[in-house]
C-alpha cells in the first residue's frame, strides 16, 4: 500500500534480524493520520524513490537510506558473488556449517558491520522500531540512551584459574544485562539493545568481548593456558578498556618520549603504498625515514595509532602489565620540529630521493643530536651511507682548439678526481663508493649542472671540450660552477655585435643588401673560430648569394682545395645560374649525372664542386678521400634523419670548414636539429642517446620550456636566422585571404558517408587499443576526408558530380588571369593538380606544371618567369616548396591546408621574396563544414609549441587527444 506524498507521512527505521547477516535495518515511510499517529499504511523507501519523499527527509535521512540499501541481502550478494546466484543458493553455499567459505563470511561481516556502525550514529534522533514478524515496520518502538555506558572488565586470578567477566554501568548505576534477553545489534563498535533501549559505550568497546556474557556470568581461564591468554587477549584488553585485576598487577608507566629517527635504503617495489607517488622513473631507490619514540625501555613507532601500549612482564609468582600512556603533546612537537626542517612525515614515515635525504641529514644531523634526537641508519638497510660535507671544484682552461677540464670532489676527508664522476652523472647513478666502503651520494643538483659537461666532453683520462662548446663554458662560469681561464679572442663570442666587417671579394658582381652583408660577415666570424655554421634565413632572403660571396673570398685568399656544395637535384640549375650571375670567376664543376668523371684529382682544377645528395651518397667512398676547404649543404634538412645513409655518408667527408643552409632547420623533430648540428660541430649536442633523453623527449613530450631554452642557448652561436619581417623592409606587402567553399550536394553526401565510417572505426579503436595504435587509421581517414573536401574524384574514380572548391578555384583563376596577373597554384595532392589541369585545358588557359617527377624543372620555371602568355603555374607542395624563385607571380593559391603552417609559408615564399615588386595576394581555399575548417582551428590551438624548434605533422598527430580526434571527425 503506497504512501501519499500529499498527505502527512513520517520516515522510520525498522530493526530486524537476518538469518546469516545478523541485525539489519530497513527504511520506510509511514502515513500519519489526522491525529498525528502512525498508521499501518507504509512503503519501503530506498535510494531509487527517496527523492519522491524529499519534502520530509533531511540530509541524514538520505545518508541512512543509502547505507541501509548497501546492507540488504540483494546488495550484499551483488557485491560478493561473481556469479549470479539466487538468495537461497548464495547463503547456503557461503554459510554452510561444514563447507562454508569462512574468509568470505568474515569479509561480508566486516562490510556489514562497518555500515551498521555508521547507521547507529545517524539514528540517534530518528524514529526507530523493531519490525514485527509479519513485516510490520512499527511493531515496537526503540529509544536511545542519551548518555554512554561504561564497561569494566574484571580478572580474578586464583590457584586454579582466572575468572573473567564484565560489568556495565550507566548513569552511575550498575546495568543488569546478563540473562535479560539483551542483544548486540552492532559489534564494531558495540551497540547493546536492552529492554527496548539502545546503549552505546565509551572507548568504542568491541561487541565480541561482551557477547559471551549475555547468557553467562563469567569465563574461567585454566592455569595451563593463562600465560598465552594473558599475552594475546588480556594485554590487548588492558590497552583498550578499563580493567580491574586481582591476583596480578597493572602498572601505569609515565616517561617523556625521546625521538629516534631511523633511515634505510629501499627499492621502489618495497616503498610503502602511502608513498607510492614519490617513485619516479629516474631513480627507483629511495631513503625511508621512520620515526619512533623511546619511552623508558619501550620503543613505540610513530606509525602506531593506539595511544596506549602494554607490555607483559612475567615474574616468579605472577604477572605485571606495564601500561604506557603516550605523551601525544610532546610527540606532536617532535613532528612539528621535523616538519619545519623539511621532513614532512605521514604516519611517522616519509620517503625521499637519496640525494635529498643525504643532504637533509648532513644539514640537520648535528643540531638534532644536540637536542637529544637519536638518528641512525637501520641495520636492515644493507648500505652504509656517508653523511657529511660534499663539495666540488671545477676548473676550465683554454688550450689551443680545446678546453681542458680538471676538478676535485670532496666527500669529507676523501678527495676524488672530478672525472671519476663521469659515468655516474651520465647514467644518473647517484651512489659513489668511497675508499672506506661507505656510499657517498652525489647531490641531485650536480646531475643538472654537470650532465652536459660530461656528455659533451671527450677523453677518459683527461676531460676536454671542443671550442664550439663556448656557450656551455660561459654558463658554468656564470653559474659559479667552474673557474674559467681563456684568451681574449674567445671573448668575442659572447656577443655577435663584435663581429668585424669583412671586405667584399673583388670578383663579386653586384651588391649585397645590408642584412646580407651582415650574414657574409657572420660566415667569416664562425670560419675564423673554426666553428661550423648554419645560415637559416627565411626563404627568399638570399642564402645562396651570401654563400657565393664567401666562396669567392676563399678563392681570392688562396684556398688550398676545392669546396663541396651538396643540394637537392632540383636546385643544381639555380646554383649554376646564381654563380654565373654573381661570381662568374668561380670555377665550378657540375659533378652530377650518369657520365660524371669519378676522379677526385680533377677537383684541384676547380674552386667549387657542385653535386646532389644522391650522387654524394653513391660516391661517398670516393669523396671522403679528398680534403675539401668547405663542405656546404643546401636544404640541409635532407640529412635530418641521423641514421639515414645520406646523413652518415656526409658526416664521413673531410673538410676544414662546414656550413649548412636551410630555411627550416627543424621539420619533423628536434632530432633534425641534432643531425645537422652534429655535422657542422661534431659533439656539440652529445650523442643521440643523450640528446633524445635530455632534450628531445622533454621538449616534444613534456613541452619543457627550460630544456627548450637550454637547447636554444647551446645552438644559438652557430645559427644565424633572420625573418623577412626583420630585414627585408623593401619587400612589398603580403595580403592573405581565406576563401570558404561550400560543398555540392553530391560532394557532401560522399563526405558524410566517409566521415561516419572512419569516425566509428577510429573511436572504437581508441576505446579498445588506445591512441598509439590508432595513428595510422586516423591519418588514413583524415587524408580521405581532405581529398573529398577537394574533389571526390580523388578517392572515387567513378564519381560523376562536381566540387564546390573546384568551381571556386577555377572562378578565381579566370578572374586573376583576365586581369593580367600570374598565379602559383599549390596542392599537396598530385591527383588534385591533375583535376585542375583538365579544367584549365577545357578553358584554354595555358600553364606550366611541376611535381616530383618533372625532369625539365628549370625550363618550367624559365617559361613561367619570362613567357607572358603563361599565367598559371601548377605546383605540388612537396616538389615546389623550396628552391624556386617565382617572383613573376603576385598571386598564390593554397588549395589544401595541413597541420604545419610553415609548409604553406614556404610555398608563399616562392613569390614573396627578394626581387618581387608587387603586392603578393595569398588565397587559402577551405571547404566549409569539413575537416579543413577543423584543421585551421587546431592549428591555432594545438600548434602553439614552446618555440620554433618544433613544427611537425608527425608530432602533432602523436599529440592529438581523444577530444581533438572527436572534434575533427564531428
Amino acid at each position: 500500500m503506497n504512501v501519499s506524498t500529499t498527505q502527512p507521512f513520517q520516515v522510520v527505521y525498522s530493526l530486524f534480524e537476518h538469518e546469516y547477516l545478523g541485525f539489519l535495518f530497513e527504511s520506510f515511510v509511514v502515513q500519519i493520520n489526522t491525529r498525528g499517529q502512525l498508521t499501518f499504511q507504509h512503503q519501503n523507501v530506498s535510494s531509487k524513490n527517496a527523492d519522491e519523499f524529499a519534502s520530509r527527509l533531511d540530509a541524514d535521512d538520505f545518508k541512512l537510506i543509502q547505507l541501509i540499501d548497501q546492507i540488504q541481502q540483494d546488495a550484499v550478494i551483488k557485491k560478493f558473488s561473481p556469479k549470479r546466484l539466487s538468495v537461497v543458493d548464495f547463503f547456503l553455499k557461503v554459510y554452510d556449517a561444514e563447507k562454508g567459505d569462512k574468509p568470505l563470511q568474515e569479509k561480508i561481516n566486516q562490510y556489514v558491520q562497518a555500515r551498521m556502525g555508521k547507521i547507529m550514529e545517524l539514528l540517534r534522533d530518528k524514529q526507530v522500531f523493531v519490525m514485527g514478524k509479519d513485516g510490520e515496520p512499527t511493531w515496537k518502538k526503540l529509544s536511545f540512551a542519551p548518555e554512554k555506558a561504561s564497561v569494566l572488565f574484571h580478572f580474578r586470578r586464583n590457584e586454579d584459574n582466572t575468572h573473567y567477566f564484565p560489568t556495565i554501568k550507566y548513569a552511575g548505576q550498575k546495568l543488569e544485562f546478563m540473562y535479560k534477553n539483551a542483544a548486540l545489534i552492532c559489534y564494531e563498535p558495540a551497540w547493546l539493545m536492552l529492554n527496548d533501549i539502545i546503549y552505546s559505550f565509551e572507548k568504542g568497546i568491541d561487541g565480541k568481548k561482551l557477547q559471551p556474557f549475555l547468557n553467562r556470568k563469567f569465563i574461567a581461564i585454566p592455569r595451563s593456558i593463562e600465560e598465552n591468554y594473558y599475552r594475546v587477549f588480556v594485554t590487548q584488553l588492558v590497552e583498550t578498556a578499563d580493567v580491574y585485576a586481582k591476583g596480578f598487577e597493572i602498572r601505569t608507566d609515565k616517561y617523556t618520549p625521546k625521538p629516534q629517527l631511523l633511515f634505510s635504503n629501499i627499492k621502489a617495489a618495497n616503498v610503502p603504498e602511502l608513498f607510492a607517488d614519490a617513485i619516479t622513473d629516474r631513480e627507483p631507490d629511495k631513503i625511508l625515514f621512520e620515526l619512533s619514540y623511546v619511552y623508558g625501555k619501550s620503543i613505540v613507532s610513530a606509525a602506531e595509532a593506539k595511544k596506549v601500549s602494554v607490555d607483559l612482564e612475567k615474574t616468579a609468582e605472577s604477572y605485571i602489565f606495564h601500561r604506557l600512556t603516550r605523551d601525544t603533546t610532546r610527540e606532536k612537537e617532535i613532528c612539528k620540529e621535523l616538519g619545519k626542517r623539511g621532513l614532512e612525515l605521514k604516519a611517522g614515515r616519509t620517503v625521499m630521493e637519496k640525494g635529498a635525504a643525504v643532504a637533509w641529514l648532513a644539514a640537520n644531523l648535528p643540531e638534532l643530536e644536540s637536542k637529544d634526537y637519536t638518528i641512525k641508519q637501520s641495520d636492515k638497510s644493507g648500505k652504509h651511507y656517508f653523511i657529511g660535507d660534499v663539495a666540488v671544484e671545477v676548473g676550465i682552461t683554454e688550450n689551443n682548439d680545446w678546453f681542458d677540464i680538471y676538478g676535485i670532489v670532496r666527500f669529507g676527508e676523501f678527495e676524488i678526481p672530478f672525472i671519476k664522476l663521469k659515468n655516474h652523472i651520465l647514467t644518473k647513478n647517484n651512489e659513489f663508493i668511497l675508499p672506506n666502503g661507505q656510499v657517498g651520494i652525489i647531490p641531485d643538483e650536480w646531475f643538472t649542472q654537470y650532465i652536459e659537461l660530461f656528455a659533451f666532453a671527450e677523453g677518459d683520462e683527461q676531460l676536454k671540450l671542443r671550442r664550439h662548446h663556448m656557450a656551455l663554458v660561459n654558463d658554468l662560469q656564470n653559474g659559479n660552477l667552474a673557474t674559467v681561464t681563456m684568451n681574449r679572442k674567445l671573448e668575442k663570442l659572447r656577443e655577435f655585435e663584435t663581429i668585424e666587417d669583412q671586405p667584399m671579394p673583388a670578383g663579386f658582381v653586384g651588391e649585397l643588401r645590408p642584412y646580407q652583408k651582415a650574414g657574409y660577415n657572420w660566415l667569416h666570424f664562425v670560419q675564423n673560430y673554426k666553428f661550423g655554421g648554419c645560415l637559416a634565413d627565411d626563404m627568399g632572403l638570399g642564402k645562396t648569394v651570401q654563400t657565393l660571396a664567401m666562396l669567392q673570398r676563399r678563392k681570392e685568399n688562396g684556398a688550398e682545395s676545392a669546396s663541396l656544395l651538396v643540394m637537392p637535384t632540383s636546385l643544381v640549375y639555380n646554383w649554376l645560374n646564381e654563380a654565373q650571375k654573381f661570381t662568374p670567376n668561380l670555377r665550378i664543376l657540375n659533378y652530377t649525372g650518369t657520365y660524371r668523371e669519378k676522379n677526385v684529382a680533377l677537383f684541384s682544377e676547380y674552386d667549387v664542386v657542385l653535386t646532389s645528395y644522391g650522387i654524394m651518397r653513391l660516391d661517398a667512398e670516393l669523396l671522403k678521400t679528398y680534403y675539401f676547404d668547405y663542405i656546404i649543404l643546401d636544404e640541409s634538412q635532407a640529412i635530418k634523419n641521423p641514421d639515414s645513409t645520406t646523413s652518415r655518408s656526409v658526416r664521413e667527408l673531410k673538410a676544414r670548414h662546414r656550413l649548412i643552409l636551410t630555411g627550416t632547420p627543424v621539420e619533423n623533430s628536434t632530432m633534425d636539429l641534432w643531425a645537422q648540428m652534429s655535422f657542422i660541430n661534431p659533439g656539440l649536442l652529445g650523442n643521440q642517446h643523450f640528446f633524445r633523453n635530455e632534450f628531445l623527449k622533454p621538449i616534444e613530450k613534456d613541452k619543457d620550456e627550460h630544456k627548450t631554452r637550454r637547447l636554444h642557448a647551446l645552438i644559438k652561436p652557430f645559427i644565424l636566422r633572420r625573418h623577412k619581417s626583420q630585414v627585408a623592409k623593401e619587400l612589398p606587402e603580403k595580403i592573405e585571404h581565406t576563401t570558404f567553399c561550400k560543398m555540392t550536394e553530391e560532394q557532401e553526401l560522399a563526405y558524410e558517408e566517409t566521415k561516419s565510417y572512419y569516425r566509428n572505426k577510429i573511436l572504437k579503436s581508441l576505446e579498445e587499443n588506445g591512441p598509439g595504435n590508432t595513428q595510422f587509421m586516423l591519418l588514413q581517414g583524415l587524408t580521405k576526408l581532405r581529398q573529398i573536401a577537394n574533389h571526390p574524384l580523388m578517392t572515387d574514380p567513378g564519381y560523376e558530380g562536381s566540387s564546390g572548391k573546384l568551381k571556386e578555384v577555377i572562378h578565381k583563376t579566370r578572374d586573376v588571369v583576365s586581369k593580367g596577373h600570374k598565379v602559383l597554384i599549390f596542392s599537396q595532392f598530385v591527383k588534385h593538380l591533375e583535376i585542375i589541369k583538365r579544367s584549365l585545358d577545357k578553358r584554354d588557359i595555358s600553364y606550366t606544371y611541376l611535381d616530383g617527377n618533372t625532369k625539365n624543372r628549370h625550363e618550367q620555371v624559365e617559361r613561367f618567369q619570362k613567357d607572358e602568355t603563361i599565367q598559371v603555374f601548377l605546383i605540388s607542395l612537396k616538389a615546389g616548396g623550396v628552391g624556386l624563385n617565382l617572383t613573376a607571380a603576385d598571386y598564390v593559391f593554397i588549395l589544401d591546408p595541413w597541420w604545419n603552417p610553415a609548409v604553406e609559408a614556404q610555398a608563399v615564399d616562392r613569390a614573396h621574396r627578394i626581387g618581387q615588386q608587387n603586392t603578393v595576394f595569398t588565397y587559402k581555399f577551405i571547404t566549409k563544414d569539413s575537416v579543413e575548417e577543423k584543421i585551421l582551428a587546431l592549428q591555432n590551438r594545438k600548434l602553439q609549441l614552446v618555440t620554433d624548434l618544433i613544427s611537425t605533422d608527425e608530432t602533432i598527430m602523436k599529440s592529438l587527444t581523444k577530444e581533438d580526434i572527436d572534434n575533427l571527425l564531428s
